[in-house]
């Protein structure tokens, strides 16, 4: 009894994620007001019953999918920050190393950016509080991160921050590192270079460390 009681959790878990990627394609392709419940079942290779079992129809199953996606990307950021930031040895280096494994990987998340797309195409169309959902799980919650990781830094003299500073810290980061190349991409819709992303990147650490940076520890640019 105890097999059968797992594999049917485990085949409701399995439906569950199946639906959850099927509506990330799906919501991504078309959006919110566009997208059939019948098609993201198709996609998923569930019923229809089995969608409105699980999620109870397309409101809560959107704002389920933004939210299960955003977290899945802000996590993997979260591990990034983490990796990069939590023993530094070279200020600059670091935050330059960070911040090109960053805007490296975002082709690993294409499919949330199309779904971040819709949610700035349809925000007034989209159910009660979503957007402000997905922005404390996702954007905010990694820009908090990146807060605390800074914050630790000037504790250990790396950088001119502080409690006091620190929210306006990590606000330029994310801005000057991933806010150039996603607004000007509309998050991938337009094609950036490699060469333009890398250019972006560094000039981008140079200003932030202009800003923040310990006097006497920046290398300045050309």
């Amino acid at each position: 009894m105890a097999e059968q009681a797992a594999g049917v959790r485990r085949g409701t878990l399995e439906k569950r994620r199946a639906l959850l990627r099927g509506a990330r394609t799906v919501f991504g392709r078309e959006g919110y007001s566009r997208a059939g419940i019948d098609e993201i079942a198709a996609e998923a290779g569930v019923s229809t019953r089995t969608l409105y079992n699980h999620f109870g129809g397309k409101e809560n199953l959107f704002r389920e999918t933004l939210l299960d996606s955003a977290a899945a990307v802000t996590a993997a950021h979260v591990a990034l920050i983490e990796r990069h930031l939590n023993k530094v040895t070279d200020i600059e280096a670091d935050l330059r190393a960070l911040a090109r494994e960053w805007m490296g990987r975002r082709g690993e998340h294409a499919d949330h950016g199309l779904l971040v797309r819709q949610v700035i195409a349809e925000g007034t169309h989209l159910p009660g509080d979503v957007v402000e959902e997905w922005q404390r799980t996702g954007p905010l919650a990694v820009r908090e991160a990146v807060r605390d990781a800074f914050v630790r830094l000037g504790g250990d003299g790396l950088l001119t921050v502080d409690e006091g500073n620190s929210a306006e810290a990590a606000r330029y980061f994310t801005l000057l590192i991933a806010g150039s190349v996603t607004v000007d991409t509309f998050f991938g819709a337009v094609p950036m270079s490699s060469a333009e992303v890398d250019e972006r990147v560094e000039s981008g650490v140079r200003v932030f460390l202009r800003l923040f940076a310990v006097a006497g520890d920046v290398t300045e640019g050309d």
